[in-house]
């Protein structure tokens, strides 16, 4: 299927190519990410991440490095801003047995950047070649030629699959002559980032994330590790506000500062457009090429980080040879419907919101645990099985899991006595979850897949003498199972990228192995045994 072994090619060291890079060399691809500017960007733009970017970081081997530099935010605060009183604040407190992640961040994307192009830097699975940039490519069917030009000229590299994360104006989705699909909307937004005392010298007690709700002018108010971030919509055909002029604004709403230093200030249109495809041979387009959504409710990059965590493991799989090239399909059949109609419908639901338009609840519920699944994106629930059975809201309290759904990361205990997270156990292959009395002897394979692995969850710890202690999890009191709402001898096939892929009663028809075979169109391979 892959007569050259050549590298992917990634064009665009935004957050998204960056994050897809580490991606595939999580899963031992190699790849090279060319830039067209000569340093990562310095811009004003994105500010907040979210639970699921964070789980994704940590499969990806930076969440630690991330966190290290940013403010943790367990409120989510809905203000009315004539009042000052808190309306609908969201506490993301309440998800602390579903991620270990029971937050978001504010972290500038200026800020981020480095910290994902220092772990590039360390990785040897990744090239990253800043100052080239694209010129064109050409699909081989077999592998993709790729054009760059650099400060001595133009350099041809051939690659088995090519990645375009360059941007809302990509050149590669206009070299294959793919029409976007949606709206610009005639307004724009305009945001200053101050160095402002407001702990001391004006102390305020806002959420370091709130929402102020008004029908003439809302805002929202982000506390980054070192200023505050200001935002407010601008009137339809006003000229664009100087940054002392946004920094007067902001002072009337806190009051009077001595001291006040204007860092950055960005105005940008409102968005809400989407590629009409996102694969077309061995070129697929990601993050803000394949949908351009301005990130009310932080959905632009954290959107573009679900395709970053969807696309590497698949690439991975088709490679070594592990899957058909149908697998590749699932990444434009899930991930589509989640921009337009998922992000899009959702940023225009929070603009709505902040205006105090009454068509607006669409996105929200009256509970808060729902309401932190859905704005953590942890309630996401992607088209698996291709039925066009979808969601990015959450309406109640802890239900039931189905097919599509992200596994609830819950505390296990393992065979060697220590307590983990299940997520760890999705370290680059699928997981066979067997929800069964290990006291009865269930019929779980062995562990002798690098694709695959075998675990039986149970109340009981395995005795030793079962043949199951090298497989088992111990789950105390059925936390895990009674979470996901299923029957006893239930099994639960999760991807690599957490998702779960089936669910099915364990009896002599239903095998782990002939689930996973008809979602990557191959058996599960065997290890090479050692000599």
């Amino acid at each position: 299927m892959n007569p050259k072994p050549l590298p992917i090619v990634i064009v665009g060291a935004g957050p998204i190519g960056l994050t897809t890079a580490l991606g595939l060399a999580h899963y031992g691809v190699a790849c090279i990410v060319y830039e067209d500017d000569l340093n990562l960007s310095s811009d004003t733009k994105a500010g907040t991440l979210l639970s699921r970017t964070l789980e994704i970081f940590r499969r990806y081997g930076v969440a630690d490095a991330v966190l290290a530099q940013a403010l943790r935010v367990d409120e989510i605060g809905e203000i009315d801003r004539r009042t000052q009183k808190s309306t609908f604040p969201i506490s993301l407190d309440a998800l602390s047995d579903e991620t270990r992640y029971p937050f978001v961040i504010n972290l500038p994307q200026q800020d981020l950047e480095p910290i994902l192009g220092h772990a590039i830097d360390l990785h040897p699975l990744i090239t990253l070649r800043m100052g080239h940039k694209l010129i064109d490519h050409t699909d081989h069917g077999d592998h993709v030629s790729v054009r760059v030009q650099n400060s001595d000229g133009i350099v041809t590299q051939d690659a088995s699959f090519l990645l375009a994360c360059d941007g809302g104006r990509s050149t590669i989705r206009e070299q294959m002559g793919v029409p976007v699909e949606g709206t610009s909307l005639p307004v724009k937004y305009a945001l200053v980032d101050l160095v402002v005392d407001l702990d001391l010298e004006n102390p305020r007690d806002y959420p370091y994330l709130a929402y102020f709700a008004d029908p003439v002018e809302w805002m929202i108010l982000v506390r980054h590790p070192h200023c505050w971030r200001f935002l407010y919509p601008m009137a339809e055909g006003a000229d664009e506000p100087t940054a002392e002029e946004l920094r007067d604004k902001s002072l009337s709403f806190i009051g009077n500062v001595a001291n006040v230093q204007i860092l950055n200030k960005v105005t940008y249109r409102v968005h809400h457009r989407v590629a009409s495809e996102w694969h077309r041979g061995r070129v697929f387009l990601m993050g803000d090429a394949a949908h351009l959504i301005t990130p009310m409710w932080a959905l632009g990059l954290n959107t573009g980080a679900l395709d970053a965590s969807n696309l590497p493991w698949r690439l991975s799989w088709f490679l070594r040879g592990w899957a058909t090239a149908d697998l590749l399909e699932g990444y434009e059949r899930e991930q589509k419907p989640l921009a337009i109609q998922g992000s899009g419908e959702m940023a225009e639901a929070a603009r709505l919101s902040m205006s105090k338009r009454t068509e607006s609840v669409s996105a929200m519920t009256d509970n808060n645990w729902s309401n932190a699944y859905t704005r953590s994106m942890l309630g996401v629930k992607l088209d698996v099985a291709g039925a066009g059975n979808w969601s990015m809201v959450t309406r109640s309290t802890r239900p039931a899991v189905a097919v599509g759904d992200r596994l609830p990361d819950y505390l296990v205990h393992t065979p060697d006595g220590r307590q983990q997270r299940i997520h760890d156990l999705c370290a680059g292959k699928f997981i066979a979850l067997y929800f069964a009395d290990v006291r009865r002897r269930p019929a779980v394979p062995a562990n002798i897949s690098p694709a695959l692995d075998h675990w039986v969850v149970s109340r009981f710890d395995a005795p030793f003498d079962s043949g199951l202690r090298d497989r088992s999890l111990l789950d105390p009191g059925n936390a895990l199972f009674r979470r996901l709402g299923i029957a006893p001898g239930t099994l639960v096939l999760v991807r690599p990228d957490e998702y779960i892929a089936a669910i099915e009663l364990m009896d002599d028809n239903v095998s782990a192995q002939a689930l996973y075979e008809a979602i990557t169109g191959l058996p599960p391979p065997m290890r090479t045994a050692t000599p």
